[in-house]
């Protein structure tokens, strides 16, 4: 049933950012859901002003975490890619049924395409995920300890290509603690 699709998503509301919780041992982290909003955010407006196909890559990002609502969020030195990938696949596979066929295979397309990085849209959601990562990292300045929250931007730094993305990256980096944000 619809329903409980709706119902298992909403899930992603009480599920931390494993990554934020862990290492910079934060009591109240954000979410999968609000991390995946402020993604939604930031694919709309960038995908806009690049003329990019804002409905894919919206879609991409609001869909790309789905799968923990049923596995939870995993650190990558918690699990294999491999075994990563199996859990996702069954857990996605396994929302999905709960939806009518014509737009499961949809959904599920897009985040095959998202997931094995096929398509320009698919490179473009992995950078926003580490453009939103490094604006959240840069909020959590202010709450803990600013080394702790360096390996995080440098992973950013390190993935980010395309030359707007790396702009904001670059105004996101200059604001410090006490800063704007």
């Amino acid at each position: 049933m619809i329903s409980d699709f709706f119902f298992q998503i909403a899930g992603l509301k009480n599920i931390p950012r494993t990554g934020w919780k862990m290492k910079l041992n934060l009591q109240d982290s954000e979410s999968v859901a609000e991390h995946s909003y402020m993604m939604s955010v930031v694919a709309m407006v960038m995908a806009d002003l690049k003329n990019l196909n804002t409905e894919k890559i919206l879609k991409m990002t609001i869909l790309h975490d789905w799968a923990e609502s049923k596995i939870g969020d995993f650190m990558p030195d918690e699990i294999t890619i491999e075994k990563k990938t199996e859990l996702e696949e069954y857990a996605m596979t396994e929302l999905l049924d709960e939806l009518p066929p014509a737009i499961k295979d949809n959904y599920f397309d897009i985040w095959n395409d998202y997931k094995e990085n096929l398509s320009n849209e698919a490179r473009f959601v992995h950078e926003l995920d580490k453009l939103e990562m490094a604006l959240q990292g840069k909020i959590y300045e202010k709450e803990t300890d600013p080394e702790k929250i360096k390996p995080f931007l440098i992973s950013a730094v390190e993935k980010i290509a395309d030359d707007e993305l790396k702009k904001i990256l670059i105004e996101i980096l200059e604001k410090n603690k006490f800063g704007v944000i």
